[in-house]
């Protein structure tokens, strides 16, 4: 007994630890406006070195002006974008056309779901089965466009060109610098939307309302992200893992202003919330819900509107894994599951909509123990999935006696009318 004790804390600690080393990834925003690395430098070769916030009085973001660290800023000469510009930057000592400040190119600072920066030769375009053009262009309209004509990428280029297509070559083109692809998007000049022969490819999975995951680790936006979540949005998604033991969910960015807005996640099996977050109570830690599937619900009301959320799940499997043999989940249209390039690890993701609507920490603050077979409000004979329910071994046990009861008062009875006939 001892021996397994400290097998299953030890598979827990492990657990925990390569999860929180994996949610360690530097940029989940679409401009790094989320970035806390230590890229001291405009580029890491040869790049020029920054200078420290808390000495740049003469300029508009020091430490002087935000000293409870607002963006990001301290005592420090860290790569930061304070500003919400296309990407982090920094104050330079040599000034270049009278610029005092330049760009930060950072290669872990690149949101998932963005696959990179590619020429444009133009011949063809690395993008090529759908062309459009739009002068309030953003990061999300033209996803939203290449998505609802079923394209599983997208891109953007110039600030207003948008561009989709299936193609796998798309990197044949030339990878490029995302300084290239930093042209801000006309409809949103805080994203970047590539740049003059440059296109930034997006997959189109971000920022869906809704989808069905089975990978062991993928990442989760709110609906419309990176721009903000319409109001009147009701979005689910079930992540479904057969075999895991524990599904560890960890919001790595979360703006809710709105108290009605709101974020859980259920017990996929009892349907039971487990943990909920809005404007007031936001996610400050890591949470940990011992199940292989669980179902992430948003919901926003017709007011306000803000930037949303983005969260990374990742699925452990271990000595107390539970299976999903009571029913798989798939609404793909297709019929076919869809690799997901958001996801960390190779996996499957189908998509689905629906038809309406931070902190990073090391910690762990909910240990939420599930289980399919029990419920904390289970009533007799209480539906709880094909072939089971609540107190099953006591419904029988009541009959049984009831039916022992009734066959006691027939006996009565007869034993009665025969006693006054015999009179």
């Amino acid at each position: 007994m001892d021996s397994m004790l400290l097998f299953f804390f030890s598979f827990f600690f492990s657990s925990t630890v390569s999860a929180i080393s994996h949610f360690t990834t530097e940029c989940y925003t679409v401009n790094g406006e989320d970035y806390r690395g230590r890229q001291n430098q405009t580029s890491l070769h040869g790049g020029k070195p920054c200078l420290f916030w808390n000495e740049t009085f003469q300029h508009p973001y020091n430490t002087q002006k935000y000293p409870n660290g607002e963006g990001g800023l301290g005592a420090h000469n860290f790569c930061r974008n304070p500003d919400g510009d296309v990407q982090p930057w920094c104050y330079i000592a040599d000034q270049e056309d009278g610029t005092y400040w330049k760009f930060c190119e950072i290669p872990s600072c690149q949101m998932p779901g963005i696959l990179g920066c590619f020429k444009d030769n133009g011949d063809p375009p690395p993008l090529s089965k759908s062309y459009q053009t739009s002068q309030k262009l953003t990061v999300q309209s033209c996803i939203s466009l290449c998505r609802n004509q079923r394209y599983k990428l997208a891109g953007m280029e110039a600030g207003y060109a948008c561009f989709c297509g299936n193609e796998l070559d798309y990197h044949l083109h030339g990878d490029a610098p995302s300084l290239e692809c930093s042209h801000g998007c006309f409809g949103d000049q805080q994203q970047p939307c590539g740049g003059d022969g440059h296109v930034i490819v997006f997959d189109t999975k971000v920022g869906a309302c809704g989808g069905n995951y089975t990978a062991e680790s993928a990442v989760i936006y709110s609906p419309d992200f990176p721009d903000k979540y319409a109001p009147g949005r009701v979005c689910y998604w079930t992540v479904q893992v057969p075999g895991a033991s524990v599904i560890l969910f960890n919001f790595t960015f979360f703006n809710i202003m709105d108290q009605a807005d709101m974020v859980e996640l259920l017990d996929g099996y009892t349907n039971q919330v487990v943990a909920r977050f809005d404007g007031r109570n936001p996610p400050r830690e890591i949470v940990n819900i011992s199940t292989d599937f669980v179902i992430l619900y948003f919901y926003s009301d017709r007011t306000n509107e803000a930037q949303g959320f983005s969260m990374i799940y990742e699925a452990y499997r271990g000595p107390s894994g539970r299976s999903a043999e009571d029913g798989v989940i798939s609404d793909d249209d297709d019929g076919e599951e869809a690799t997901s390039t958001i996801d960390p690890h190779s996996g499957s993701i189908t998509e689905r909509t629906n038809t309406s609507k931070s902190d990073k920490s090391s910690q762990i603050l909910y240990l939420i123990t599930s289980s399919p077979k029990k419920s904390e409000n289970e009533m007799p004979g209480q539906w709880l999935g094909r072939g089971r329910t609540a107190a099953h071994s006591t419904m029988w046990t009541i009959y049984a006696l009831a039916a022992l009861l009734t066959l006691t008062v027939i006996a009565m009875v007869a034993k009665l009318v025969l006693h006054v006939t015999v009179k």
